[in-house]
């Protein structure tokens, strides 16, 4: 998930199939232990399912190897890695959930959270077990609220975070005479309307990625005082600003005309290449300097900035501008060494690690100690370091969270199928996709 964090939960929350196995598992007991608190039966060993963060798999166990050989050396215990793929990282985890045969630690996608909390499988990360890692007021309070359900203990410990900004060419908008990026969204369309012209377009956007559609659309809701989702964690799809939400986000192409149409399509990062070779001004991205570098192009080219909000300046309640990204570390309860997973946990999410591994991978430590390190004032990094601070919020932590990128993500990428071919994309029509889509939640 080196170039794009997000797109480790695409194809993963695309299968229907992937929801209701889920749902399978949660009525299983996600196969725990029978005192819901693992047990310390194999002491010296421990299993770790790690995300692929960095170019490739074995990049990453270059990465890691040297690490946990430090933990056996610190500790005495063996930890055997596994990087596994995102494209196959949450069917592994229901499958484990499901059968009762896991590994002791995983990583996880943090938007998976409150979804893989419902099945019961996973530690609760109460009071008692923060204590045993140093407390839970090391880490930022909106890395720790993607963490699980709202009002329970969390089911995992962050361990990278990341944040939306906009990534904008300065060549571009010098050519079009835009002193500075745009800080509200009617800005970026009137200073897209200046940049879209003879092939070259202002915005780049993931339309066939449904998490990325989600995430767009997450955040201009919350714009518009939606949350998709009701107290009582019911599909809300329909509401006046998730609809308003969701057809301005689709509106950038349909009628302000600042995206391109093939963007409809794109599903691999492909804005990326497009912004890289100067087709087009800005890209709404996590942590993409290491990518850029990748396409040739140098630091001076491009600037960052806070995502747009409606009016003002990004902050609490209806100007957040960013959802809260990043990937979790968990623990089955039924560990046959749940001292040592603990122990493990507490190193990685240590000061030390979490310098070292989120300068590695180009991500933000959810750690506060480990944010202060130099290497984190970056231009780049200071706007995802204080986003997360100040005006990121989590997906809903509702157990229905992977159905919901799969309905609305799929609703959101029909939209910008019409909106490529032309067809109208009024707020009628916005509202039955969405209807759709909650229709699809309820069955």
């Amino acid at each position: 998930m080196r170039t794009f964090r997000a797109a480790a939960t695409f194809k993963a929350a695309a299968s229907l199939a992937v929801v209701t196995a889920l749902a399978a598992a949660t009525g299983c007991g996600g196969g725990t232990a029978t005192d819901g608190a693992g047990s310390n039966d194999s002491p010296r060993t421990l299993t770790y399912w790690a995300s692929n963060q960095g170019p490739s798999i074995e990049a990453d166990k270059k990465i890691l190897t040297p690490e946990l050989e430090k933990f056996e050396k610190q500790t005495g215990i063996k930890v055997k890695l596994e990087v596994i793929p995102w494209s196959d990282l949450l069917n592994r985890i229901l499958a484990a959930t499901a059968s009762g045969q896991g590994p002791d630690v995983l990583n996880i996608g943090n938007t998976w959270s409150a979804s893989l909390q419902a099945t019961g499988a996973l530690l609760p990360w109460d009071q008692k077990n923060f204590a045993a890692i140093g407390g839970r007021d090391r880490f930022v309070d909106s890395a720790v609220a993607s963490a699980g359900a709202e009002g329970k203990d969390p089911a995992a410990v962050p361990l990278y975070s990341l944040a939306y900004a906009l990534y904008y060419n300065k060549k571009m908008f010098a050519e079009a005479g835009i002193s500075q990026p745009p800080a509200t969204w009617d800005q970026l369309v009137a200073d897209g309307r200046k940049i879209s012209k003879n092939g070259k377009w202002a915005l780049g956007a993931e339309g066939g990625n449904l998490a990325n559609n989600i995430h767009q659309v997450f955040v201009l809701g919350k714009q518009h005082g939606a949350d998709f989702f009701d107290s009582s964690a019911k599909p809300a799809f329909t509401s006046d600003g998730a609809v308003a939400a969701v057809k301005q986000y689709v509106d950038f192409m349909a009628k302000d005309k600042i995206v391109a149409p093939g963007n409809a399509e794109y599903a691999q990062n492909q804005s990326l290449q497009d912004f890289a070779r100067g087709k087009t001004a800005m890209v709404l991205w996590q942590a993409a300097a290491s990518t850029f570098a990748a396409q040739g192009m140098k630091p001076a080219d491009w600037g960052v900035a806070p995502v747009p909000v409606q009016a003002g300046a990004p902050g609490a309640g209806q100007n957040i501008n960013s959802m809260v990204a990043g990937i979790n570390m968990a623990v089955f309860k039924n560990t046959k060494n749940i001292d040592g997973a603990k122990k493990f946990v507490e190193f990685m999410t240590s000061d030390a690690e979490q310098k070292l591994l989120n300068k590695t991978y180009g991500s933000i430590p959810p750690v506060k100690a480990a944010q202060q390190d130099p290497a984190f004032s970056a231009p780049d990094l200071k706007v995802l370091r204080d986003t997360l601070a100040t005006s990121a919020a989590p997906l809903p932590q509702v157990p229905a969270e992977s159905q919901f990128e799969t309905t609305v993500g799929t609703a959101v990428k029909d939209l910008w199928a019409d909106a490529a071919a032309g067809r109208p994309v009024t707020t009628e029509s916005v509202k039955a996709r969405l209807a759709k889509a909650e229709q699809l939640m309820q069955q």
